[in-house]
């Protein structure tokens, strides 16, 4: 997780910095770093501090232009070419805001009940792939109306999504490839 440490207007939108801490390591201005599951574009970096510039669509599609100093957001470094991939594709790109609706502890362990916009929610499926936050999960079960996830330990200590409450709005991405099928079906129709 990393840290916002300062927000700037820039006119047509909003300068973001973001205390990255060491994952700065071998970061360079240009390079793509994924923030709650939308990937930004390295402006400047300053010690540990990268900027990132948000246009005014950036800031109406994500829930950043609510992110207060000292909000954290989950943050993971772009992909290369033959780096191992963990069994889900998403692009980091964000699809859609959604809203936790409830949440259920079970030990250690939280399950976790998210809605959102009906065209994003027909991409989930039991047992697919998810980002919430930026953060790749397996659905346990979806309908129409809204898809849940099973949470360990793991993921409740070093994600922000341990602590996400009803009513919280996070960044949602399908799997890219339920909308390339989405999209075909699409087409014959």
């Amino acid at each position: 997780m990393v840290t916002l440490v300062e927000r700037l207007d820039i006119g047509a939108g909003e300068r973001l910095v973001f205390d990255l801490g060491y994952l700065v390591e071998g970061v360079m201005i240009g390079d793509s770093i994924c923030l709650s599951g939308c990937c930004l574009t390295v402006v400047e970096i300053q010690d540990s501090q990268c900027s990132f510039e948000l246009g005014s669509e950036t800031l109406l599609r994500t829930r950043f232009g609510d992110l207060s100093i000292g909000g954290q957001v989950n943050c993971e470094r772009s992909l290369k070419a033959g780096d191992r991939l963990g069994g889900h594709f998403v692009t980091g790109h964000v699809d859609a805001v959604g809203e936790v609706i409830e949440r259920k502890e079970e030990g250690d362990w939280r399950f976790l009940y998210f809605r959102g916009p009906l065209h994003l929610m027909r991409h989930m499926a039991s047992k697919g792939s998810v980002a919430v936050d930026g953060v790749s999960l397996t659905i346990v079960d979806a309908d129409d109306s809204h898809f849940s996830v099973a949470l360990i330990p793991h993921t409740l200590a070093v994600t922000t999504l341990g602590t996400l409450q009803t009513g919280s709005r996070v960044h949602l991405e399908s799997d890219i490839l339920a909308k390339y099928v989405a999209r075909q079906l699409e087409a014959k129709a």
